[in-house]
Formats: C-alpha cells, sequence, structure tokens
C-alpha cells in the first residue's frame, strides 16, 4: 500500500474525495446486484524464421567435377600449365589435353561472377565488415524507434500518477463498492484490486437498463462533470499498453551486441594494413557517436524498468503479479468503457429532455 494511490489519498483529504453518495438509490438499483468477473487474453508472439546459411556455386556442379576430373589427368602445377600455354609448348600439352582445356574456358558469365568474389576477398574478414556496415546502417532508426517506446511509456506512467481526475474516480469507485458492500466484511475496504474496474460493466442494476459504470458515469455527472473527461489527461496511455517489455528488451540486447561486433571488429582491422585505414577511421568515428548514444539509451531503459514497476505499485499491486502490461490494458480497457458509458448516458439523457418537450407541446396544444 505504501507510495499507492490509495496510501496517499488518506493524506491528502478533501484533494481526492469522492462525490457525496445517494444510498437510497444506489440500493434500489444495485441491491441485489451480482458481479461477474471478466477473463484475460493472453497474446504470443510468433518466433522469427531461422534462415539456413545458404550454399553459392560459382560453377555448375557438374561442370565443375569434369573440370576436376580433367585436371587429375594434366598432372602438373596450373602455374606452369599456364606456362606451356602462353609459350604453345607441345612437349608440355599435346592436342588432346589442350581440347580438353578449351573446353572448360572460363564463360563470360562465370569470371564476372568469380570476379565479384575475388574482389571481395581481398578485404580481410569481408564478411564481418559487412556485418558492422549493416549495423551501421540502422542503428539511428533502431536507437530513435526504441527511445519513442522508452519515452512514451515514461509518459503514459507519469500521466496516469499525477492526474488528479483518475485518482478521484478512483476513490468513487472505491466509495461505490463500500456502499454496495456496506454491512459485509468488505463495506469498510480502502483500496480495490485493479482489475475490479472491468467489473464495473457487468455488474447490472435489477431493472437490467443500467450497468455500475452507467451509474459511475451519472453520478459525477451531477456531482463532479469536471471529472468526465479524465481520459484527456492520459494521452500515452493506449499508445503504451501496445508496447511489450519484452521486445524493448530484445532490442536492447541487439543494439549492445551490434555494438560488441563493431569493437571487435575495430580492433582486429588493426593487423588489416592499408586496406582498412579508411574503414577504421570511419568506424572509429561511428563508434564513439554510437557508444554515447548507447549510454544514453540504458540510462532511459534503467528508469523505464522502475517507472513501469511502479505503475503497479501505484494501484497497490505487486508488479510480478500484475506486469505494466497487464496494467496498462485494463486502464485502456476501463477508459473506453467508461466513455462509452458516458456517451450512452448523454444521449439517453438528452432524447429524454426532447421526450418531455414534446409532450409539453402537445400538452399546450391541447390547452388551446
Amino acid at each position: 500500500m505504501q507510495g499507492s494511490l490509495w496510501a496517499d489519498a488518506q493524506k491528502q483529504g478533501n484533494q481526492a474525495r469522492a462525490p457525496d453518495i445517494d444510498l437510497s438509490e444506489l440500493e434500489s438499483l444495485f441491491s441485489t446486484a451480482t458481479v461477474t468477473s471478466s477473463s484475460e487474453k493472453g497474446a504470443t508472439r510468433r518466433g522469427s524464421a531461422i534462415n539456413k546459411p545458404e550454399i553459392v556455386h560459382l560453377v555448375d556442379m557438374r561442370r565443375a567435377n569434369n573440370c576436376e576430373i580433367m585436371l587429375t589427368k594434366i598432372k602438373m602445377p596450373l602455374p606452369d600449365m599456364i606456362s606451356a600455354i602462353l609459350a604453345l609448348d607441345t612437349s608440355v600439352l599435346d592436342n588432346d589435353q589442350v581440347e580438353n582445356l578449351i573446353k572448360f574456358c572460363p564463360t563470360k558469365e562465370e569470371i564476372e561472377m568469380l570476379k565479384f568474389f575475388l574482389e571481395l576477398m581481398k578485404v580481410p574478414r569481408v564478411e564481418a565488415k559487412l556485418r558492422v556496415f549493416a549495423f551501421r546502417i540502422t542503428f539511428s532508426t533502431q536507437v530513435d524507434e526504441l527511445r519513442t517506446n522508452l519515452t512514451t511509456i515514461n509518459d503514459a506512467t507519469k500521466e496516469v500518477k499525477e492526474s488528479l481526475k483518475l485518482r478521484q474516480i478512483m476513490q468513487t469507485i472505491l466509495t461505490l463498492g463500500n456502499a454496495l458492500n456496506q454491512g459485509t466484511a468488505r463495506g469498510s475496504a480502502v483500496g480495490f484490486r485493479l482489475d475490479s474496474l472491468l467489473k464495473l460493466s457487468d455488474t447490472r442494476a435489477r431493472n437490467n437498463k443500467m450497468t455500475l459504470m452507467h451509474y459511475l458515469c451519472k453520478l459525477l455527472a451531477e456531482k463532479m462533470p469536471e471529472l468526465l473527461d479524465f481520459d484527456k489527461d492520459l494521452i500515452h496511455l493506449e499508445a503504451a499498453s501496445k508496447i511489450q517489455l519484452k521486445l524493448l528488451a530484445e532490442e536492447m540486447q541487439a543494439i549492445n551486441k551490434g555494438l560488441e561486433k563493431v569493437e571487435q571488429e575495430l580492433a582486429a582491422s588493426e593487423n588489416d594494413g592499408a586496406i582498412s585505414v579508411g574503414f577504421r577511421k570511419a568506424l572509429k568515428s561511428f563508434l564513439d557517436a554510437a557508444e554515447a548514444e548507447v549510454r544514453s539509451l540504458i540510462s532511459l531503459y534503467a528508469e523505464v524498468g522502475r517507472n513501469a514497476d511502479s505503475l503497479a505499485q501505484y494501484f497497490g499491486e505487486d508488479p510480478a503479479r500484475c506486469p505494466f502490461e497487464q496494467v496498462t490494458s485494463i486502464l485502456v480497457i476501463f477508459v473506453n468503457l467508461f466513455k462509452k458509458s458516458r456517451d450512452e448516458n448523454a444521449r439517453n439523457v438528452e432524447a429524454e429532455k426532447k421526450k418531455l418537450e414534446k409532450e409539453k407541446e402537445k400538452a399546450s396544444a391541447a390547452g388551446k
């Protein structure tokens, strides 16, 4: 309870007060109402497909095998064979061997393919360098997206905890619950479980025309109408409810691992020689800036973790039992149900007003 809205409310007195309730009206509507619980649905995330490494054949397999057989018949080092061809030395190569070599001269397509691989082979650990390059390209986007999501969670947490209107509505719901349960062990509660908010729309009046959520909105409209737009205090709540902390942790880990690969390749490329001088200079510049970004991101990530836990604690819940995703999901559903009931009440009031006006007009016309 310590640090929760329930504990704070007892210190703040009238600042978080609930409106006065007409107990006789409440009793007439809900005295025999029963509460049904709502179930929660869990979301599953499909694992990403694992791509198997693909084998690239530079030369057709059959052609490569035949070439290998031909070379075993010539039985000489390749440099000697090339020298004999260039010297037109008939003492080294006979006609059959030359004819076989003609058959296995590389095609234009094979030459282009081999040029590509030979160029890549000039660069030490070319695959590692390409992976570092790919990380460099996506780094800013990854960091920006992660920072945006983390900031959204922080903003939503702050908005919920600082909304005096939400606090007063929670106190009103508590007062309603105690009024309904008066005379029982539950009639003097100092707080309630967060998922109880979802039961307000399941609790129906005896006439079956009104739910406890409708009654809450009616009560507030009559006594404290300034609270009806409390949802405007919570502008980041819905966006935050769609963010999974587990995925943010995975993104944070991926950025850290990518940075480790950058550091490893920077160290390894020291012995590459002249070919990697420009690469090392560009990579060092990127690493210096990236490390500062990641340090800031790690600090924000740790802050968000504390704030996410504090949101559950604010409602007197255990973060292990009621994690951030569940808290925000419940609050979003509650806000939407509240708005729906509020709007339905307003339409009913307007319809009733028009009905009375028509009745007055008819009565007036009849009097004339």
